[in-house]
């Protein structure tokens, strides 16, 4: 709608104006979108004026006073250099030392008693089973009337000979009969003694039926019952470990097995329990096995009733004494590289050194190589630090 309204001109004459309200408002519109994109330019222009501004700032150094003041604050040690006893850790497997195998040294038979079991102690000489020796019995019977019969004909022949010698001398006999008197008496009493020592062997004999302990010690297989029959090729009825004494046979490699002598102390665990038991090394295989280039060491243990032949243990060797840096372990760190530590170095940077562990004490873990001692070393939570980031450090103390 158009609005009119009278202007009078300078000369009287009336002007007529036209008012459109839809023009102002398009008027108003574009002005609000000027003022938009002066806005908008503003803020583009501010932002890159900033950016420029952090540009050229980002070249300049942070004073280290404001950096350590935001740098996390870490536990570190000095570990030092420690006298720690070496030690060897090696597996294998629990034996008899001495062991002896009781089998039948006569000519064997029905077996009628074993008065011993497995696990029993046997003195040297102590019957483990007895051999059926009826028959035997009455060969014993046998032999040792021929020797009664036997003993009878040299005393006939010795009472001859003593008639005859006191006949000589009046001439009723002559030298010859003497003699043959003589070699008479003496074939009676050789066939005395050969009669009284086939009486000894058969009696010998029927000793070995009886199935001996040949020395003192513990029972470990029992492999016969009454009524079996046994003979000379029959498997060892007894298995004995002489003097109860045992052994276990550690698996070393070569540099384990050349650091060790006999005499060495050693602990030893077996698997399924938390007892130990001190041995000493005995004796070291003179040779390697080409097949996992390992040796064995023989550790003598006395007996023990946690010592079982057949089963698992682990030893633990001394082997002399090493001077080295000791870690608690959480801070030791490992990951596909191998084993290192975080130490801080002269700039409070986090620098990663690689380490070669060695045994584990009650004190914590032997750094064998890669510290000397003198570093400052992350105590804990070192994986949670980035190689070369700034930290400010806490100094602790190790525990004697």
């Amino acid at each position: 709608m158009n609005y009119e309204s009278g202007v009078m001109a300078e000369k009287g004459d009336p002007i007529t104006v036209d008012f459109d309200p839809d023009e102002d408002e398009r008027l108003e519109k574009r002005r609000t979108d000027r003022r938009r994109i002066l806005i908008i330019a503003g803020l583009i222009v501010l932002g890159l004026a900033i950016a420029a501004y952090f540009a050229m700032r980002g070249g300049t150094t942070t004073p280290a006073g404001e950096e350590n003041a935001q740098a996390p604050t870490v536990t570190v040690v000095r570990p030092g250099r420690t006298t720690v006893e070496g030690e060897i850790t090696a597996t294998g497997s629990l034996a008899a030392r001495r062991e002896m195998p009781v089998g039948v040294v006569g000519e064997g038979g029905r077996v009628v008693s074993v008065p011993v079991d497995a696990g029993d102690w046997v003195s040297q000489g102590q019957v483990l089973a007895r051999i059926d020796r009826s028959v035997q019995s009455q060969q014993v019977q046998s032999f040792s009337a021929q020797v009664q019969v036997a003993q009878s004909d040299a005393d006939l022949a010795q009472a001859n000979l003593d008639r005859a010698l006191q006949l000589v001398e009046r001439g009723f006999v002559s030298q010859a009969d003497v003699d043959r008197l003589t070699a008479t008496r003496d074939a009676a009493v050789a066939r005395v003694r050969v009669a009284q020592a086939q009486l000894a062997e058969l009696r010998a004999r029927n000793a070995r039926l009886d199935i001996l302990a040949p020395a003192a010690g513990y029972v470990l297989e029992r492999n016969v019952e009454p009524g079996q029959t046994v003979s000379a090729g029959s498997p060892p009825l007894f298995r004995i470990a002489r003097g109860g004494e045992m052994e276990l046979l550690a698996r070393l490699n070569e540099d384990a097995l050349a650091s060790i002598s006999p005499g060495t102390r050693a602990q030893v665990r077996p698997v399924g329990t938390d007892k130990l038991f001190t041995g000493q090394v005995w004796q070291v295989s003179p040779i390697i096995s080409e097949q996992d280039r390992q040796g064995t060491a023989r550790i003598a243990l006395s007996y023990a009733p946690g010592l079982r032949p057949g089963g698992f243990a682990t030893a633990t060797i001394a082997s002399g004494t090493v001077v080295a840096p000791i870690l608690p372990e959480s801070a030791v760190l490992s990951d596909e590289d191998g084993a290192y530590v975080l130490i801080i170095n002269g700039e409070d940077k986090a620098e990663r050194r690689a380490v070669t562990t060695g045994t584990v004490t009650s004190k914590g873990i032997v750094i064998a190589e890669g510290l000397n001692g003198s570093e400052r070393v992350v105590l804990r939570a070192g994986g949670f630090l980035t190689e070369g980031e700034t930290v400010r450090t806490q100094l602790a103390e190790l525990d004697d």
